[in-house]
């Protein structure tokens, strides 16, 4: 986050309550597995392998299709240069729409599939030197970073900006409760709304501009 412009770590807090809105709104699509968070699905595959076996092709498709997102979102931010983060929402706010579509036709499996690739593509939104510096749509690093900010806070040294790490995990814990509510009153059409907030997020990139700090191996 320190190394982002004020505007950018604004942007990137809305992308992680966009992570948490769609994560909300897929966990009550797919019955209890995840689009963004990978752990829990990995906890659900071992339980469903042994209590379930059929059920664990559910996890196993889920984390398939989020590397592939990264995957995909990884080779557009690799060949966006400065303008990597436009390109990589843009990305995401297609698939995001796909989603759309494709629960408007019947398909709930397809629009989770949508969501899960357009979830790990939003982790190159801010991609620097071989990987990216934060997750969007996982939170267990960033609590982790906090908590140790706060052990260097207590024993009197400086760790700048470790608050921010806190703000993101906000953004995706209310993103979260705004898809919850959402998906109450709108079920799976709730992904149409996730799509127009990809949709503000990419124009908000747009306006904040190219990037010029942005910088990968071998470039």
């Amino acid at each position: 986050m320190q190394r982002l412009s004020p505007p950018q770590r604004r942007l990137a807090i809305g992308l992680a309550g966009l992570a948490g809105f769609v994560d909300g709104v897929g966990f009550l699509s797919a019955n209890g597995y995840f689009v963004s968070f990978m752990s829990g699905n990995t906890t659900r595959l071992a339980v469903d392998l042994i209590t379930d076996t059929a059920m664990a092709r559910i996890p196993a498709l889920l984390i398939g299709g989020f590397v592939l997102g990264v995957l995909g979102g990884g080779v557009v931010a690799l060949k966006s240069g400065m303008q990597q983060t436009r390109n990589v929402l843009i990305l995401v706010t297609a698939l995001l729409l796909a989603g759309a579509l494709a629960y408007a036709l019947g398909s709930v499996a397809l629009s989770v599939g949508c969501m899960v690739l357009a979830m790990g593509a939003l982790n190159n939104s801010f991609q620097r030197d071989g990987g990216s510096p934060f997750g969007l749509t996982y939170m267990t690093g960033a609590l982790v970073r906090f908590g140790q900010g706060l052990a260097y806070w207590l024993c009197g040294k400086e760790v700048p900006g470790f608050g921010g790490l806190l703000a993101l995990w906000f953004g995706l814990s209310s993103g979260a409760v705004a898809g919850a509510l959402a998906y109450s009153q709108y079920g799976g059409r709730a992904v149409a709304l996730a799509c127009a907030l990809s949709l503000i997020a990419m124009l908000a990139a747009i306006r904040i501009g190219p990037d010029p700090t942005i910088h990968h191996e071998g470039e």
